[in-house]
């Protein structure tokens, strides 16, 4: 069951195409991961899906809705993640909760979320009071208070340390196994081949490549690519993670 569906999708600045005729779908319960360098149109290609910016051309349903044509149904329908999270520093963890929620018309057990993002111990601390990390799963959360049938990530785990980041990965995925689609993007390449069932790699404003992480390197190494040293059973990452733990920090 396609949960999202693009067709040509147009984004045009000062007559150029930013995001130019993307077409791709999205599965209910995927995780589906958006690649490309900087400019390639990426978080464009979300935030006209999200509503935040008029579509200039093609079309987008998100759960049978018209992205263009009914943008407050579809706010109901997804959360949204952005790559840099802001609260008010003087609001304690679960008033913002509730507040999210209330938002949506819901009313909430802000400990049962704060609890799923492993936050319950900082109910009644300020956000002022967060680390990145933290702050990153609290903007999750209140993504979510309103059981989102869509979830929509930008750069997630941009900034944080290993443990901080390996725990996002187990929510994501926590939160696809629920049934929920997820869309994100990301320049870290491992985080993409870990978490992502599928990928389309951006540049210039178009999908390049379309496929799971495994058919596409399968497609890259049959084409003659050899790496020029040998692969490790193991790296740094997990190096760091076994010698410090899993443990998040505070």
């Amino acid at each position: 069951m396609s949960m999202i569906k693009v067709k040509n999708l147009v984004k045009t600045y000062d007559g150029v195409n930013v995001v130019d005729g993307v077409s791709f779908e999205v599965k209910k319960g995927e995780i589906f991961g958006i690649l490309g360098p900087n400019g390639a149109g990426k978080t464009t290609t979300l935030e006209m899906l999200e509503t935040l910016r008029p579509i200039d051309g093609g079309s987008a349903v998100i759960d049978g809705i018209d992205v263009t044509k009914k943008p407050s149904d579809i706010k109901r329908i997804i959360g949204v993640q952005p790559q840099s999270p802001a609260f008010q520093d003087k609001t304690k963890l679960r008033e913002v909760i509730e507040l999210f929620a209330a938002a949506y018309g819901e009313k909430v057990d802000p400990y049962e979320f704060l609890r799923d993002v492993e936050l319950e111990g900082k109910a009644n601390s300020f956000v002022e009071q967060l680390s990145g990390g933290q702050k990153q799963r609290l903007s999750i959360t209140t993504a979510l208070v309103h059981g989102p049938k869509v979830f929509f990530l930008d750069e997630p785990t941009t900034g944080l340390d290993p443990q901080a980041r390996r725990n996002l990965w187990d929510l994501i995925e926590k939160i696809r196994d629920r049934g929920v689609s997820v869309i994100l993007t990301t320049h870290y390449m491992d985080e993409a081949e870990i978490l992502c069932d599928r990928i389309a790699i951006m540049d210039n404003g178009k999908i390049i490549a379309l496929d799971t992480p495994k058919n596409l390197i399968s497609a890259l190494v049959s084409r003659g690519f050899k790496k020029k040293r040998q692969i490790e059973e193991a790296t740094l990452e997990d190096v760091f993670i076994d010698l410090t733990g899993k443990a998040l920090r505070d």
